[in-house]
């Protein structure tokens, strides 16, 4: 492989590094992102996630993971591969302590058209397994949406809709938190109006979680296609997800002591697990 080296850190390209990494603005006029992390690289490189620039630097890079990555992400086509001093990675880096390997990809398309033709070309849904949705409504944390990404990747989901989306999937905080969840779970993001018709149209009961609701979570029948909507944890979900509009049902998690809200993914975890249980327990 050919490796070309960069000794400063006010190179142009370690410049740039820095500029996706901290600005929303320069990735969307990009359409690249920066990934971070051992882990988080393989998933991109096994999940097909189109890598365009691979930085490393090997006094940092201090586990075999870390060197197989490297292989792996080097062997692909096309790919350019540089190698940084540790000043240069230590700017470029997100990370207190890096782990040697940071790439450059390019942003894909997430509308609901392309979720239509992942869905199909990856037959996650149909046949006999019911399908399964994740809906996000305006989430503001990026660490909270990348733990949604994580919490459906670990609940089975087929996808997670973002609608009107105050974050982006793309921020740094998201993919960490995601652990990798962001390049093998498909997602999409929509308006919610659009998603509630896309849901509709292929037959999915849509449940929207409101503390107002007088039925929980584990007293309604998730076993056919079904999509959970959680809102922000400020405001909650807005009137359109909690009117005939949007949701079939409402459903509640207990609150029993003095707080009124949890955590939006550990919301999402108890009712994709009662999902996940109710599921099980049928097969």
């Amino acid at each position: 492989m050919e490796v070309q080296l960069i000794q400063s850190r006010q190179n142009q390209r370690v410049v740039r590094l820095e500029e996706l990494r901290k600005d929303r603005r320069a990735r969307d006029e990009a359409k690249l992102f920066v990934i971070e992390g051992i882990r988080e690289l393989e998933r991109a490189a096994d999940s097909g996630v189109a890598l365009r620039e691979l930085y490393f630097t090997r006094s940092f890079m201090r586990s075999v993971a870390a060197e197989r990555v490297l292989a792996k992400i080097s062997a692909l086509p096309g790919i350019e591969i540089f190698e940084l001093s540790e000043d240069a990675m230590t700017r470029a880096s997100y990370r207190e302590y890096p782990e040697g390997l940071i790439a450059i990809a390019a942003i894909q398309s997430h509308n609901l058209a392309d979720l239509s033709a992942t869905l199909a070309a990856t037959k996650r849904t149909g046949g006999n397994k019911p399908a399964l949705f994740l809906v996000a409504e305006s989430v503001e944390k990026p660490g909270n949406l990348g733990a949604l990404l994580r919490t459906a990747d670990s609940a089975g989901c087929d996808a997670l809709i973002c609608c009107d989306a105050v974050c982006e999937p793309y921020n740094p905080n998201a993919i960490r938190a995601s652990q990798g969840a962001l390049f093998s779970l498909p997602f999409a993001i929509a308006e919610s109006g659009e998603a509630a018709a896309w849901l509709r149209g292929r037959g999915v009961k849509i449940f929207a979680t409101t503390p107002a609701a007088d039925k929980i979570c584990w007293d309604c029948d998730f076993r056919s296609d079904t999509a959970i909507v959680l809102g922000s944890e400020a405001t909650g979900l807005s009137p359109f997800w909690l009117g005939a509009e949007g949701a079939a049902e409402k459903i509640a998690i207990p609150q029993l002591g003095i707080s009124d809200s949890l955590n939006v993914s550990i919301a999402a975890a108890i009712c994709l697990f009662e999902v996940v249980r109710q599921r099980t327990k049928q097969a």
